[in-house]
């Protein structure tokens, strides 16, 4: 069968664009898929949903989707092939270029978007809302939830959105009229876009995560060589377009060349954040307040107090980096430092994150299930000056020999479970051999309870048990929470 050329008004399209001549295939119908296919089907496209995964919570949304005139294709199979005539993909942000819906779309030239492309394309051009947008491996929820108390504060209508669960084309089809948006965007996300331009952006860190996700190297950005240089590319790629503020960390030099290298509209600016005293064009620590020296006229030879460390609940130094980068988003945007200083005080971070779950005989048991990589996991660690750490779970081809040479000094006992726990195990063997380590075989949710029962063995008084498992947590559990509540139960039992 001949197939018909897409419509070349795709590649510019925005809300205006004639949507009712466009045929748009969703991959995927989760949280994404689903706002992704509603919005289209607001612009009036003509919307086929596919989705392999036949499950109850899928039928309903089918149901809903279907009423609203979209065709649903649900079940096995249902994503093999890509259908004739389509003229737009609109991809959920986990599906590797590799499947073959986006192969096959590829290889026709069909243009292959995420929901947050979408989102962005439908703001335009009439409804366009500025984004201040956050990414990295680690901290992004905990900074964007900053930057929306902050902005709040200051009496701007706002909303966190993306990567932290409410998708932005909700924020879209949203009545309210939004000043701002706080968005968290992932490297999976930020994969499938090639168009937005971010009032400003962070890059908070990069380290190694998802690498098993980007062994794929069908969708190595151009000049990646390996898994890790297409990870951090994809980061790389919230600065481009940025019309403000390109804000990076002082001490992670790599988010500083993506800053150098990003081809940004002409009079945006690079600032900096560190948790040293800052620079000419940088935030930072100064006597244990929260500084700015980049959005002050008198930048030069002076800098402005945003808040104090004590605002930042908790102030472990990866947390009041976070913060930094938070306000400097804000700041450019002209939030006033009080507001600053007011979001930091009214925030209180979600749980399983340095969540002090239980203190008992002098030792405090804390649970940062949210660190699911090795740099999230050494970034809590470092804040303790003695630890019995408990990790584990899926490595996701990550290595631990850095983490554990640098954090060994801290640490008073290992506890290890979970599918990857002998790559800790050895990592451990490797660099911290006199530290005791237990290797729990148990893949149950048992183990946990065992892991906290031995990591109280070992404790001393003024010690801390933390969860930091440096890995993600699916062999064992539905998410990072219920391995956080797991862990909070079995720290409560000790008590009696």
């Amino acid at each position: 069968m001949d197939r018909r050329p897409v419509k070349p008004w795709i590649a510019t399209a925005d809300r205006l664009s004639p949507w009712p001549q466009a045929r748009v295939v969703v991959a995927g119908l989760g949280t994404s898929g689903f706002a992704a296919a509603d919005g289209l089907i607001d612009l009036g496209a003509q919307v086929l949903v596919l989705e392999d995964a036949d499950t109850a919570g899928n039928a309903e949304k089918a149901k809903v989707l279907e009423m609203l005139d979209a065709e649903v294709r649900l079940g096995p199979g249902a994503t093999a092939t890509l259908p004739e005539d389509v003229d737009l993909v609109v991809t959920s942000p986990g599906w590797r270029p590799s499947a073959p819906l986006l192969s096959q779309a590829a290889l026709r030239g069909v243009p292959v978007w995420g929901e947050v492309e979408l989102a962005w394309r439908m703001s335009l051009p009439d409804r366009q809302v500025p984004w201040l947008a956050v990414t990295g491996t680690n901290g992004k929820t905990t900074t964007v939830g900053m930057l929306e108390s902050m902005l709040t504060a200051a009496g701007l209508r706002t909303s966190a959105v993306g990567n932290v669960g409410r998708p932005i084309v909700e924020a879209v089809l949203d009545e309210v009229n939004y000043d701002v948006l706080a968005v968290e965007l992932s490297s999976f996300q930020l994969h499938w876009t090639n168009s937005l331009s971010l009032h400003s952006a962070v890059v908070l860190n990069v380290a190694p995560d998802h690498l098993e996700w980007y062994a794929d190297t069908a969708g190595w950005p151009p000049g990646a060589t390996d898994p890790m240089a297409a990870y951090a590319a994809d980061k790389a790629a919230i600065y481009s377009r940025v019309q403000q503020s390109c804000v990076y960390n002082v001490d992670d030099p790599a988010t500083e060349r993506m800053v150098a290298d990003a081809d940004v509209v002409e009079g945006a600016r690079a600032i900096g954040f560190t948790l040293g005293i800052p620079a000419t064009s940088m935030l930072g620590v100064v006597d244990d307040l929260l500084v700015d020296r980049a959005f002050i006229a008198q930048r030069r030879d002076s800098a402005i107090e945003l808040a104090k460390v004590s605002d930042v609940m908790p102030n472990a130094p990866h947390n009041v980096a976070n913060a930094l980068a938070a306000a400097a988003l804000a700041r450019s945007f002209g939030v006033p430092p009080t507001s600053v200083a007011d979001g930091l005080k009214r925030l209180r971070i979600g749980d399983h994150r340095i969540q002090t779950i239980a203190e008992i005989g002098g030792v405090r048991y804390i649970d940062d299930s949210k660190a699911t990589n090795p740099h999230a996991a050494e970034a809590s660690l470092s804040a303790f000056d003695h630890v019995v750490w408990i990790a584990g779970g899926q490595a996701k081809g990550t290595t631990f020999d850095d983490l554990v040479g640098r954090v060994a000094p801290r640490l008073r006992a290992a506890v290890v479970l979970g599918v990857d726990r002998q790559v800790i195990a050895d990592a451990m063997a490797r660099h911290a051999p006199e530290v005791p380590v237990n290797v729990l075989d148990s893949v149950d949710h048992g183990a946990m309870q065992q892991a906290v029962e031995w990591a109280a063995t070992q404790a001393e008084p003024g010690d801390v048990v933390l969860l930091a498992p440096g890995c993600a947590s699916k062999d064992m559990y539905t998410d990072y929470a219920a391995r956080g509540d797991d862990f909070a139960a079995a720290a409560k039992a000790l008590t009696g």
